[in-house]
């Protein structure tokens, strides 16, 4: 009897549930997964991600490939899955740039949402971009406070672009910073995702919608995260709008560490183990005090320490 498989290798761009879109050279192949595929020793709502590099035996007979090996990933962004508050989903996996659109207002964007972010990224060793998005649209009290969000991140270190659809320079900007990269962009629903997408390279054309005028969020039109070609060379993944992030797979006691300015002023903390929350001679707590390290960094680090410790809260 002869067999109609093939062995191939490629990159997952596009999975809704058990099947999946995989790219392996210039052809994309539908794929399903062999079995209950597990990573790491979390369990996670769904076993491959967009971003993973996989092996699979195609069958030409019937189109469909079968998915034998995920390979091991170099990074990935997961959130908490809200419904289930011990499984986790994999956002996006193998990631050479994060890029967080962040709007001031329809919708807000906290400061606590993008420092988990921050954190998330840190942790998995994945560059990290802020991109306040929308500015045509801000009044004078929100320019201030995009100046305010802009400076307390810029002084980490982190870099910081503001865009609307009326900049072109800056658009070349971020298509300079996704040149040969697989990035992902991240954020609320409504914060312009897949309008910046289409901007970056306009022959992808994806859908978009304006925000809900009601409820002053974001209308889904991505809802399945998704890799596209871009033809300035490298890949970008459009992922569905993100409610909120949980902390998972992450030490506690490394937490300190994520956040980047606190590891200066550690140094001058009187015990090497300190979690500075109210140790004495703490460096961290000195410099909070001082306003050295921004206010709202530290109310975030320390919901992050609490939610560690009580993590059946839903309130991601």
């Amino acid at each position: 009897m002869k067999f109609n498989f093939i062995y191939m290798k490629g990159v997952v761009i596009k999975s809704t549930g058990n099947l999946c879109q995989v790219l392996s050279g210039d052809k994309v192949f539908s794929c399903k997964i062999k079995g209950k595929t597990r990573l790491l020793n979390i369990e996670f709502t769904n076993p491959i991600s967009v971003g993973d590099h996989v092996d699979f035996d195609y069958d030409e007979k019937n189109q469909l490939g079968l998915i034998e090996c995920i390979h091991k990933r170099k990074n990935y962004i997961i959130r908490k899955s809200v419904n289930l508050s011990h499984k986790s989903q994999v956002i996006a996996s193998n990631i050479d740039l994060a890029l967080l659109i962040v709007t001031i207002d329809q919708p807000a964007t906290s400061l606590t949402f993008i420092d988990r972010f921050l954190i998330q990224s840190e942790a998995y060793k994945i560059p990290a971009v802020l991109i306040f998005n929308k500015i045509d649209l801000h009044t004078k009290e929100q320019q201030k406070l995009l100046k305010k969000y802009r400076v307390i991140y810029e002084n980490i270190g982190y870099k910081t672009l503001s865009s609307s659809i009326h900049q072109p320079k800056t658009i070349q900007t971020i298509q300079k910073l996704l040149d040969n990269k697989v990035s992902v962009l991240a954020g609320h629903s409504g914060v312009g995702k897949s309008s910046l997408i289409n901007l970056i390279d306009k022959d992808l054309n994806l859908k978009t919608k304006d925000i809900s005028s009601y409820h002053n969020q974001g209308v889904h039109t991505t809802t399945y995260t998704e890799m596209f070609s871009i033809k300035t060379g490298g890949y970008i993944i459009d992922t569905p709008g993100i409610k909120g992030l949980g902390l998972v797979d992450l030490d506690m006691h490394n937490l300190p560490g994520y956040f980047l300015e606190m590891t200066k002023y550690s140094v001058d903390c009187k015990f090497k183990n300190c979690m500075h929350i109210n140790e004495p001679n703490c460096g961290v707590l000195s410099a909070v005090s001082n306003g050295l390290i921004a206010s709202s960094r530290y109310k975030s680090y320390l919901s992050m320490l609490e939610e560690n410790t009580n993590y059946r809260r839903n309130n991601y």
